[in-house]
């Protein structure tokens, strides 16, 4: 395999990176890849162009934190129609003190 050829430089970079390459190796607990999150960043990833055209930096910023909330809702296993829906009802009510209850991560739907 020619020197500089494209082969040849993504071997050289494989090789430098060994060490993290086989890191999963050594726990049965990581993945082999990264699929599964790149996977639930793409629609992020893909419409960021897009979203440059918000109206304005605050409107970006907004746009940004509710997608936030919508993606780690989803990923925390939450529907994140109903997840929006009950804590935008919520949030008028909700003390200051108890606002985390209301994060994703910790957030139980109402019965």
């Amino acid at each position: 395999m020619p020197d500089g050829s494209a082969s040849a430089k993504a071997i050289d970079c494989s090789l430098k990176r060994w060490k993290a390459l086989i890191r999963y190796m050594d726990d049965g607990n990581l993945p082999i890849d990264n699929n599964w999150l790149g996977n639930r960043i793409r629609p992020v990833a893909l419409g960021r162009s897009n979203w440059l055209f918000a109206g304005s930096l605050r409107a970006g910023k907004r746009a940004a934190v509710i997608m936030s909330l919508i993606q780690s809702a989803k990923l925390n296993g939450h529907d994140s129609y109903r997840y929006l829906a009950d804590v935008l009802e919520r949030l008028p009510t909700q003390p200051a003190s108890q606002l985390d209850e209301l994060l994703p991560h910790h957030w139980q739907p109402r019965t």
